[in-house]
């Protein structure tokens, strides 16, 4: 199919998907606008967060020399599928804003080998967290992510003001106002009114409009650029990993921890958006994709930790932003972005152009970036629905975190040692949202219950019986009572793999959950299933029907669950499918 023809039988554009061959020429020039589109993040972020955590420049020149390696590394290892690892598709790496906070912190109580180290420590807990996908997505709630993004926001808030105040030399002390004013401005009309093929390079455009300002008033040292060398290794800056931990790696540890966990939560929307944004025809999400992306971001934390750098994970939205500017979703693309900025590393003086950045113009930066992310977490906590229960797990959260952020209230009552824990906003906001979500799973007025049975027909009766009981306690009638049997029967049907389990080896196990309310229950099976997604194969028959097209034997188990159930979802994940079905029921 040409690229035309792509173009004109889809609506969304995509003229070259991940595995699609591309242009040489094509490629390189998609290549270069994605690392023009990360660059100015990747190195701004790491300006702010060594600038805050007061340290020196040598430790600035080899924390920007590592991101830019680790970062391009990353993206193309992101484009690959080797075993568990990478997304395959262009997926975007670099340190974030999600971290600033907690690492300012590490750099003021120990320096890079304190943060090297609580970073190794965290990568772990990441990976952990993408290994135990499946069984952590009743804990780790929208909820609970989305409260704790906002909460980062605030955080984070405190540093971008204060870079905004400093100053270069002997300049005026309204000058770091004055500029920060006009970085603002230029983003604020950029987003909102600039021209789709100009958004792309609006931080670009906000960050020279800032620079420009600054040196129109006096405030812009351009030293930095000067004694940066055009070419080689940065040889110092970095001491090595702490290997004895004291009372402040343990005091800062959960926060490391609560940041890089939600982090991965809100990694595994990024996955999930640049999927949906890489293709012609929508698809059902690839959860096996989104886990080899998250084991690829986990490893990009550790190998941050290795060489004193701040965490790198991904960037979702500039990701999409590419796919969808150029039209070019081809997973090539992250070869060549790789290859990119590993040579760009090699150049110091490129990347001191963006490191004399005056710190007002980094602080309104940071400030944009901190109302994106504030935003995200809004978004992710009410995009599972948010009704007055979940609304006050939210308020009440969010307050205490924010409270907290904002007060010394266990320093004063305990003393230093562990207030870096207590006082810790993030911390503390999540671990109410946690427990409060608990809670509210423990107080059901009918608990949830679980069936462990043999992937197989022979299973039918003990699952039948299974779901009269539910629909018996519930009180429905004869009529719901059939439909949720009959649902919970072909959804078994539908699993089953027509070739039956390999030579030697028994059936699956097949568990069923079932979390029942008044009028609606909610069954989750887990096992292990063939390549094929169980939404995709839906979809597909709605396609036929819509052709008129037969009916094959093997179809008819779907089309009967489509009709019992309210909704049906299928997530794929390594050597686990989790199939959600919905049905509703009356007295």
């Amino acid at each position: 199919m040409s690229a035309t023809d792509s173009q004109d039988g889809n609506s969304t554009g995509i003229r070259y998907e991940p595995d699609d061959p591309c242009p040489p020429l094509l490629l390189l020039g998609v290549g270069l606008q994605g690392v023009m589109m990360i660059l100015a993040s990747i190195v701004v972020i790491v300006a702010v967060t060594a600038r805050s955590g007061g340290q020196d420049d040598d430790y600035l020149t080899w924390a920007v020399f590592a991101a830019l390696i680790i970062s391009g590394g990353l993206i193309a290892l992101q484009a690959s599928r080797v075993r568990r690892l990478g997304a395959g598709h262009i997926l975007f790496m670099g340190p974030t804003t999600n971290f600033v906070a907690v690492a300012v912190l590490a750099l003021e109580a120990g320096g890079p080998a304190m943060l090297a180290s609580l970073t190794v420590a965290a990568s772990l807990f990441y990976l952990m967290l993408a290994f135990w996908l499946p069984l952590l997505r009743r804990v780790i709630t929208p909820i609970v992510s989305g409260t704790v993004l906002m909460l980062i926001a605030v955080s984070v808030l405190p540093i971008a003001l204060e870079r905004v105040r400093e100053v270069a030399g002997d300049a005026d002390p309204v000058t770091g106002p004055i500029v920060a004013v006009v970085t603002l401005v230029v983003t604020t009309v950029l987003a909102l009114r600039a021209p789709r093929n100009l958004k792309p390079w609006s931080p670009l455009v906000a960050l020279l409009a800032g620079s420009v300002a600054a040196a129109a008033l006096g405030a812009y040292d351009t030293q930095p650029l000067i004694d940066a060398a055009w070419a080689g290794v940065p040889t110092g800056g970095f001491p090595g990993l702490d290997l004895t931990p004291g009372p402040e790696f343990w005091a800062l540890l959960p926060a490391f921890v609560v940041v890089t966990l939600v982090g991965a939560v809100k990694n595994m929307g990024d996955s999930v958006a640049v999927q949906q944004a890489s293709r012609r025809k929508p698809r059902v999400t690839d959860f096996r994709l989104v886990q080899g992306a998250l084991n690829t971001n986990g490893l990009g934390i550790l190998l941050s930790g290795l060489v004193g750098a701040p965490p790198t994970t991904a960037y979702s939205s500039r990701s999409v932003m590419l796919i969808t500017f150029t039209s070019v979703a081809a997973r090539r693309v992250g070869y060549v972005m790789g290859a990119v900025l590993a040579a760009l590393a090699l150049f110091p003086k490129f990347a001191a152009v963006l490191i004399s950045i005056p710190s007002a113009v980094m602080g309104a930066y940071i400030l944009v970036a901190i109302g994106t992310l504030f935003v995200a977490g809004v978004r992710t906590a009410v995009s599972d629905g948010l009704d007055a229960q979940k609304a006050t797990i939210v308020a009440i959260s969010f307050a205490v975190g924010a409270g907290l952020e904002q007060q010394t209230i266990f320093a004063d009552l305990l003393g230093g040692t562990w207030s870096p824990l207590l006082d810790n906003g993030v911390v503390m906001g999540a671990a109410t949202a946690v427990l409060l979500t608990l809670f509210m799973e423990a107080t059901r007025p009918i608990r949830q219950t679980r069936l462990e049975v043999d992937l197989s027909v022979s299973s039918l009766p003990e699952i039948d019986r299974f779901l009269c009981d539910i629909a018996s306690r519930l009180g429905w009638n004869q009529a719901s009572t059939g439909r949720l049997r009959s649902a919970g029967e072909e959804t078994l049907i539908s699993l089953i793999h027509p070739r039956g389990p390999a030579p030697g080896e028994g059936p699956p196990r097949f568990i069923v959950i079932a979390r029942p309310s008044d009028n609606l229950v909610e069954l989750e099976f887990l096992a292990v299933f063939d390549e094929e997604n169980l939404e995709d194969r839906l979809a597909y028959l709605s396609e036929e029907a819509e052709g008129g097209q037969g009916i094959e034997e093997g179809e008819i188990s779907l089309r009967l669950l489509r009709h019992y159930t309210t909704s049906v979802q299928h997530q794929k994940y390594q050597g686990l499918d989790v199939v959600t079905v919905q049905v509703r029921g009356s007295r």
